[in-house]
């Protein structure tokens, strides 16, 4: 059997019909299959690849690890340096709240410590999330997933939780003295690119603070310069008590965290003891490769430049058939009248050396997530494709 075949045949699969195509080499920006054929990649792994696939600093990393040691032993019984480095890496760019850092092997485990951080905390068991929102496939953060679509398979799940309309300033007033926490993405990014106003984040905010509710912002995508801050919730002027990260945390390898103050964190260590543990959370070689790239991300200065390739997307993506382009830094959602008419562009593109995807909660928008690193000559060149692909798919 051929690798395809093998794909099909042991590998548990996550849809029926998955793009299976089968990569031989990722550099930069660009996409190579095992037929030479080289792709243009808009995803960047789900706004993981924020430096570019295998940056030559975050390969150095993971040999310099590789050559040290591996795993040692479960999270937090031993000093290990990556992960003590890069947890003052991280709390030196954060507020002086979000001083201590669980390590997770992914967004969704981070989300399942933070929400039971919040319980612990508070002593409350309502969780409040939003509609249209992803946190995760895990059952708790299934739980919290907004939309029945996704969570009525699985039921039953988490009990108490509350799903309300994101940046409705009407859906605040069920935050009350019985909520544990509010969960929220700072951009809605399964929504289809969805930004609230900065007004009401603010209000999110101090109504958590009057009712003893602690806010947890989902940073698992925005962070690390994707909408042209270094962290999304700088775009409101708040700082949440709780901090989701995951994607480009691990520069390309499996790495989750939540972030929060000392004081807070501390509750998780006793009363009981091991009140959250992990094997693997914080894995040496992921915090080495996760350091290394944000290295990159700093020293390189890819966020600087981040508007200006926003502008020039903007200003390339014309068509009769485009109904809306929204972006938030380099993450966009093109929005078409029917996924049907999204998902024949999405393949044209891959057929003309383009990789893009749709969204879950916006199939009629096609994605765009690229490596921040992307050059000028590569938008002009993608977004050459994306109108090419619109004209071959709907001729016109």
């Amino acid at each position: 059997m051929n690798q395809r075949e093998l794909f099909f045949k042991n590998i548990a699969q996550t849809s029926t019909s998955p793009l299976a195509i089968e990569i031989e080499k990722a550099k930069d920006c660009l996409l190579t299959d095992i037929n030479k054929k080289k792709y243009i990649d808009l995803i960047g792994g789900i706004s993981v690849a924020n430096t570019g696939h295998c940056h030559p600093e975050v390969i150095k990393a993971i040999k310099k690890q590789l050559a040290a040691y591996l795993h040692v032993m479960v999270y937090g019984e031993f000093i290990e340096s990556p992960q003590v480095q890069y947890a003052k890496q991280l709390t030196d760019l954060l507020p002086l709240s979000l001083n201590s850092v669980f390590f997770t092997n992914s967004g969704a485990e981070a989300t399942e410590g933070a929400m039971k951080l919040a319980k612990k905390v508070t002593n409350r068991t309502q969780i409040i999330a939003f509609n249209k929102s992803y946190h995760g496939s895990t059952q708790g953060a299934l739980s919290i997933m907004g939309d029945e679509y996704w969570r009525n398979a699985f039921r039953p799940l988490l009990p108490d939780v509350l799903h309300l309309e994101y940046n409705s300033f009407k859906s605040l007033e069920h935050i009350t003295e019985k909520t544990a926490c509010v969960i929220a993405e700072t951009i809605q990014a399964e929504a289809g690119i969805i930004a609230p106003s900065k007004e009401w984040m603010q209000v999110l905010q101090k109504k958590c603070n009057e009712k003893g509710t602690l806010l947890i912002l989902d940073e698992i995508q925005t962070g690390f310069g994707r909408t042209g801050k270094l962290w999304g919730f700088e775009n409101f002027d708040i700082v949440p008590d709780i901090i989701l990260l995951g994607k480009a945390l691990g520069g390309g390898m499996p790495l989750g965290a939540f972030i929060a103050d000392k004081k807070l964190m501390n509750q998780l260590a006793e009363n009981p003891v091991l009140g959250h543990i992990t094997t693997f959370g914080g894995h040496p070689v992921c915090c080495a490769a996760g350091m290394a790239a944000l290295k990159v991300l700093l020293e390189e200065k890819l966020i600087d430049s981040i508007y200006e390739k926003e502008k020039l997307f903007h200003s390339l993506l014309v068509h009769p058939k485009i109904k809306a382009v929204r972006s938030c830094g380099l993450w966009f959602a093109i929005e078409f009248d029917s996924f049907e008419t999204n998902k024949k562009i999405i393949d044209s593109c891959i057929k003309n050396g383009l990789m893009t995807d749709w969204f879950l909660f916006a199939p009629n928008c096609l994605r765009i997530s690229p490596p921040l690193c992307i050059n000028e000559k590569t938008i002009i060149k993608s977004c050459k494709k994306i109108i090419k692909a619109i004209k071959q798919s709907t001729k016109i």
